[in-house]
Formats: C-alpha cells, sequence, structure tokens
C-alpha cells in the first residue's frame, strides 16, 4: 500500500482516504472544477487496478472536493496539445482515460460515486460507468460537447444509447442539463440522497465491509428519498422526444421537433431547436452516428471506436470545429463560433464516415483494452 499513499507532485488532485475496507477518492482541484488532467487519469487508473486486486478492499467511493464532481476532461490541455502539433500527447491522454472508464464499467467491487454537483463529460466517464451512482439536489449534469464541436466520448454512446427511448440522442445533440430528481428517473443516478445525509452515508458504507451490491444498495437506500420531478422536466415530455429523436438523420429529427412547433406552442420545443441549431453541425452527425452505433456494441466497443473518433477530431483534418468551439464558448467567450461547415446539408455521410475509419498515421493503433476476468454478472452483462 505504501507504493499507492506515496506522495509524488500532483498527487493531492486526488485525495485517498481509507476507512476500514472502504476506500475513499476525492478529486481536489475545486478551482477547475475537478476538471480532470493526466495525473488525475492515471492516479485514478492505479489505484483502482491496485484495489481490485486488494482483498481488504471491498468498496471505493469517488466523490469531488467543492461544488462540482467533476465538470469534464482538461480540454485546455487537449488543445494546447493539439496546436503545438503533438496530438499524438493528447491521443495518450484519451487511450489512459477511456482505458479507466472500460475499468469502471467491468470492475469487480462497487463503485460508489457521490455526484453532488456538476457532472459532465469526462466526470461522467468516471462515474456513470461504476455500480452506483448518487444524485442530490445540488446535482448538474449534461454532456456539452456538440455545442464545443465535438461529439460525447467516455463510452458515452454505450450509456446514453441505454436510456429509455430516445432520450439518449436527446441528451447528446442537445446537451440539455438535468438535475438529480432526472439523472434518477432516467437511471444515470441509482439513487438520490439529500447533501445533508451524505456524511451520515458515507460512515455506513465505510462500515460495510462487503462488496455484496444487494447488500450496498440497502445501505444508500436508507438514506434515500424519492425526489419532486419538476412540472417542465424534459423526462415528462418522453413521447414527443421519442417521436422526433427516433428520426434517421439530424435533419430528420429538427424537422420533426418543427412540426411540432408548428402544431402547438411550446417554449422547450423552440428551446430544444435552438440548441440542436447553436451546435455544430459535423458535431451533431457524428454524436448521433455515435450513439445509433452504441445500441449495437458492448461497453469496449463503444470505448474503441470513440478513440478513433476522438483521433481523427485531434488530428484536425477533417474539421477545425473543437478549436473554434473551445475560442468561442470558453476562451473568448462570445459564444458565437462559426462552424465549418456552417450548415448540416454541407457534412455529407462519407465526411461523417471517415470519422468511423482507421486512422491513416504511422504508428497509430486501434485502443487495446485490458483483459478482464471473473468479473460480477452485471459487469459481464456489459460485455
Amino acid at each position: 500500500m505504501d507504493a499507492l499513499n506515496s506522495t509524488k507532485p500532483d498527487d493531492h488532485q486526488i485525495l485517498v482516504e481509507e476507512k476500514l475496507s472502504a476506500r475513499i477518492l476525492t478529486l481536489n482541484r475545486p478551482k477547475q472544477l475537478n476538471a480532470l488532467s493526466f495525473q488525475m487519469i492515471s492516479r485514478l487508473l492505479e489505484l483502482f487496478v491496485a484495489y481490485e486486486e486488494d482483498s481488504n478492499v471491498k468498496l471505493v467511493i469517488v466523490k469531488g472536493k467543492g461544488r462540482a464532481f467533476c465538470a469534464g476532461g482538461d480540454v485546455a490541455a487537449v488543445i494546447r496539445y493539439i496546436n503545438e502539433g503533438t496530438w499524438r500527447l493528447g491521443a495518450k491522454v484519451y487511450w489512459m482515460q477511456f482505458t479507466l472508464n472500460y475499468i469502471m464499467a467491468t470492475y469487480r467491487k462497487p463503485q460508489v460515486s457521490i455526484l453532488n454537483g456538476i457532472v459532465m463529460g469526462g466526470g461522467a466517464g468516471v462515474s456513470i460507468h461504476g455500480r452506483f451512482r448518487v444524485a442530490t439536489e445540488n446535482s448538474v449534469f449534461a454532456m456539452p460537447e456538440t455545442a464545443l464541436g465535438f461529439f460525447p466520448d467516455v463510452g458515452a454512446s454505450y450509456f446514453l444509447s441505454r436510456l429509455l427511448g430516445f432520450f439518449g440522442e436527446y441528451l447528446g445533440l442537445t446537451g440539455t442539463r438535468l438535475d438529480g430528481a432526472e439523472m434518477l428517473v432516467c437511471g444515470l443516478a441509482t439513487h438520490f440522497v439529500p447533501s445533508e445525509r451524505l456524511s451520515l452515508l458515507e460512515e455506513a458504507l465505510c462500515k460495510v465491509d462487503s462488496s455484496d451490491p444487494a447488500i450496498i444498495s440497502t445501505v444508500i437506500n436508507e438514506y434515500s428519498r424519492q425526489p419532486y420531478l419538476k412540472e417542465k422536466s424534459a423526462y415528462r415530455r418522453l413521447n414527443v422526444i421519442d417521436r422526433c429523436f427516433s428520426r434517421r438523420t439530424v435533419e430528420e429529427i429538427i424537422s420533426a421537433l418543427e412540426r411540432e412547433a408548428f402544431n402547438k406552442k411550446d417554449d422547450w420545443i423552440s428551446e430544444t431547436i435552438r440548441s440542436l441549431k447553436r451546435a455544430s453541425p459535423t458535431g451533431l452527425k457524428i454524436c448521433l452516428r455515435s450513439i445509433r452505433q452504441g445500441r449495437l456494441q458492448s461497453v469496449g466497443q463503444c470505448l474503441v471506436r470513440e478513440y478513433r473518433m476522438v483521433c481523427h477530431v485531434m488530428q484536425g483534418k477533417r474539421s477545425k470545429d473543437v478549436f473554434e468551439g473551445f475560442r468561442a464558448i470558453l476562451l473568448d467567450k462570445d459564444k458565437n463560433p462559426k462552424w465549418e461547415p456552417s450548415k448540416l446539408e454541407l457534412v455529407s455521410d462519407d465526411m461523417v464516415d471517415s470519422y468511423f475509419s482507421m486512422m491513416d498515421d504511422e504508428g497509430w493503433k486501434d485502443l487495446k483494452l485490458p483483459a478482464r476476468s471473473n468479473l460480477p454478472a452485471y459487469a459481464i452483462a456489459k460485455l
């Protein structure tokens, strides 16, 4: 255990507590809303691999310091790699991150993620794949990538495509934010616990001394509440979402929404149309294709495919939208990105296909995920 508790530089970005047979990992970059640095990803991977083999460890709790669980990956660092012509270094970060996502998705011991705040992008990748996800009244979930000229990655094409009906397509394409009650009802969270009860829950989990998911679920249930689903929740509009977001193409989805808006004045529909029209046309098309393929793929196949897509985006030969999205939304904050191509109809099927192909780049390899064995039934189901 000493090696795992050594204080390397940047170790403070993941705080480790050992309490009986539980391990509590706290993401600790509160000023950056716990955005995942390369150091955090590699440390989490190291810890998760070690804990799986350590018979003294029965469960792993992951939480965030401050008002976020984790607001995503460190986009600025990845953009820097690309701008400096070293996109391969950025690809290395994703290789490690997707490997971590895969290990979490197929973990032999229960992971309990306490989502008391913002959970976006890469933050969803290090929580939603785990066995238990506890939302609170402070939770805010979103996969906002299409507004940044990107697409939901970290295995999102697996977990979004498994939500009821076409709710996953809706979340991935629009980047809509959900609160804790909505996360629970749609299945992104497994439990809802009011934040004032979290310290009691944590205390109880540390005393469990079991890896049996049924026992852990019973403990979390003792602190759980049934939250109120707000009247204006998108989840109350599943019929419209299924009618529109089941369409084959992004253009057909928008047309279907426009027909709904014509028949009935509804602010929610017009806001949904606006979100789609603000997003990157390329991002939208590769996102829809990714979620549709994800419906028929295992979690490992989704991550391997998403790794290809990420590498194409970072190489920047096909589109520069991710740079433009970063500039407009995060850097200059003018919120007025100039997408190229600028219209959905200018993004051809061939252009979309190319993101899903092998990279034609010397020395590039497909993501190779580690072999997994002795898995519990709920992890085997994902394979």
